[in-house]
């Protein structure tokens, strides 16, 4: 009767987070914060939950989700993704954890947005000039976690963005904070994130320099040097606050205890600072310890919505290796294919 009851409760709790947010209406604050890349998932995981993490963050793609799970991860790793984005762009992401004792860990983390190059054109030569020029973000932080208590962990991730296109480039420093409670109560998790809180990013490059005639009918004056002026804009804030409860466990937390099936539902609901309010639902389904299921869904989003992932874990010894896979649809914009991997020392 218990767990028929919490599992109606977690129900009435997303619909009414739902309901919640779309009543809040639909602002459309879009274009109004600068480093977009900041808001590309990483980690074929996370991204196959539909970006419902927060709360199930336990891998080393947590420094991007939630600081503080990273303190579930008990030994050396490394581990990286890949996603290959619309229109040749590319997403990479790399991070390393590694524990200090058994209560806290330092994780490291870069991440990059890149592009092919595009040749320069101009009114005069509208097929090329034969220069090219091209634009790329790149994210490094540095994240540290540790466990308050045996049921509560906190984390911090300090990092450094930067943003370049031709000859111009911005960056500041920014943070995230995240935190996660371990419920003793059928394995459930309520996490919590701040992300991209820090500075504004400003363009500034030689390119900004130009020459300026104050009196073009004369012939003999000389033009000034003058300076085009740009804004500073804000970083891409969220907060978004989960939870994540096992309704088949291996682990004799779950709702239904399982030797062989463990199946994770999470929701994520998330506050962006340039957009609308939207929710996350992920479910992820393990057979054996080896084999893992995902699909996921975002609400209240115009093309993304829809997410599908799997995974592998191969233990070798003392060593394990894990590869996942996610397919994003984005409608009209196609698929978007994300890959990761991992190994444990």
């Amino acid at each position: 009767m218990k767990r028929a009851l919490i599992l109606v409760s977690l129900m009435a709790f997303m619909i009414g987070f739902l309901s919640n947010l779309h009543a809040q209406g639909n602002s459309d604050k879009s274009g109004t914060t600068a480093a977009q890349f900041l808001k590309i998932g990483v980690g074929a995981r996370a991204m196959g939950l539909g970006g419902a993490f927060v709360a199930h963050a336990d891998d080393i793609f947590s420094l991007y989700w939630n600081p503080a799970g990273i303190n579930k991860v008990k030994s050396l790793t490394l581990g990286g993704s890949y996603t290959q984005w619309f229109a040749d762009i590319h997403h990479q992401f790399f991070g390393l954890v590694l524990p200090v004792n058994r209560s806290s860990c330092i994780g490291f983390q870069a991440a990059a947005l890149t592009m092919d190059p595009v040749e320069i054109t101009t009114i005069d030569r509208p097929h090329g000039t034969d220069e090219f020029y091209d634009a790329g973000d790149l994210s490094i932080g540095v994240s540290y976690a540790t466990s308050v208590t045996n049921f509560f962990a906190l984390g911090i991730t300090a990092k450094y963005i930067q943003q370049q296109i031709y000859n111009e480039s911005a960056s500041t420093f920014a943070f995230d904070i995240g935190s996660i409670l371990d419920i003793p109560y059928y394995g459930l998790k309520l996490g919590m994130a701040f992300s991209n809180f820090g500075g504004k990013l400003k363009l500034d490059g030689r390119d900004l320099t130009k020459e300026y005639d104050l009196n073009p009918n004369n012939t003999l004056n000389d033009g000034v040097e003058t300076r085009l002026k740009t804004e500073p804009w804000d970083l891409p804030v969220n907060f978004s606050v989960g939870l994540a409860i096992d309704i088949f466990g291996i682990n004799g937390k779950s709702l239904s205890p399982s030797h062989i099936h463990r199946l994770t539902l999470d929701i994520t609901g998330n506050h962006p600072a340039d957009a609308a309010e939207y929710v996350n639902v992920g479910l992820e389904y393990t057979f054996n310890r080896l084999l893992i299921l995902r699909g996921g869904y975002k609400s209240n989003r115009d093309v993304e919505k829809m997410f599908y992932g799997a995974g592998l874990l191969i233990p070798l010894g003392n060593t394990s290796f894990t590869f996942d896979y996610a397919l994003a649809s984005f409608e009209e914009l196609d698929y978007v294919h994300i890959f990761s991997a991992s190994i444990s020392f």
